[in-house]
């Protein structure tokens, strides 16, 4: 089950945390998150999974950024978010996916319990101008079922920066088992 906007409203606070929390982003079923001004894009072509891959920060302007096609930015939310009673959810606003814009290219799948800023993995079909602040995306909370344990991983825990793959570690992790 999906939270409403009203009741997302109502459990601010104690059950969510947004901040900063703006209830004119708040929706009826969702609550939409900003983007920060800086975005990272990855320095080489070609990505290891097995290796953490150089990348370089870059500022959107004030005027804006041209993303180009075929690239992938890394961008991060302006909000911090945490749920230890309710299975976040990330998906891009219908505005931004009627532009071409992907905000998420795979991973809108949050684990109760996930703290931090929300790093978005942003591509988009054709040039398109992106701008600091604007509401990119949107957060909804699902109920769970059944007893769970708390995301616990230190990999991308309470993160306040936009953070790359992290998967390299997943092969550090295998090589001391």
């Amino acid at each position: 089950m999906i939270l409403s906007g009203k009741e997302i409203a109502r459990r601010m606070g104690k059950e969510i945390f947004i901040d900063p929390f703006r209830p004119e982003q708040l929706n009826p079923n969702s609550y939409n998150l900003t983007l920060h001004n800086e975005l990272l894009v990855y320095e080489n072509r070609e990505l290891d999974m097995k290796i953490p891959n150089p990348a370089q920060k870059i500022q959107i302007p004030e005027e804006g950024l041209l993303l180009e096609p075929n690239r992938l930015y890394l961008g991060r939310t302006n909000e911090f978010t945490r749920t230890d009673r309710f299975v976040p959810m990330l998906e891009g606003r219908s505005s931004t996916g009627r532009l071409g814009l992907f905000i998420h290219v795979s991973a809108g799948f949050g684990d109760i319990g996930f703290a931090g800023c929300w790093t978005l993995e942003i591509f988009c079909v054709q040039p398109v101008r992106i701008y600091p602040n604007v509401e990119i995306c949107q957060i909804y909370f699902h109920d769970i079922l059944g007893e769970y344990e708390l995301y616990s991983s230190g990999k991308y825990q309470n993160s306040r920066d936009i953070l790359p793959s992290r998967m390299y570690q997943d092969f550090e992790q295998e090589k001391k088992t």
